[in-house]
């Protein structure tokens, strides 16, 4: 997909975590965007999002 603008929809971590820009959505509204790090380290809920994904 270089050089192209795709477009996930995932509930799985595994299919987005590389991607360059995540928006992260709660209750139908965009509650944060950016690296998967970015968001790691500053959004809560992205942050308990990942650890809920990794311990299945």
């Amino acid at each position: 997909m270089v050089g192209k603008t795709t477009i996930a929809i995932a509930h799985r971590l595994a299919t987005i975590i590389d991607a360059d820009i995540i928006y992260f959505l709660e209750n139908h509204h965009v509650t944060g965007q950016g690296t998967h790090q970015e968001l790691l380290s500053t959004h809560p809920s992205y942050a308990r999002f990942v650890k809920e994904q990794f311990l299945d």
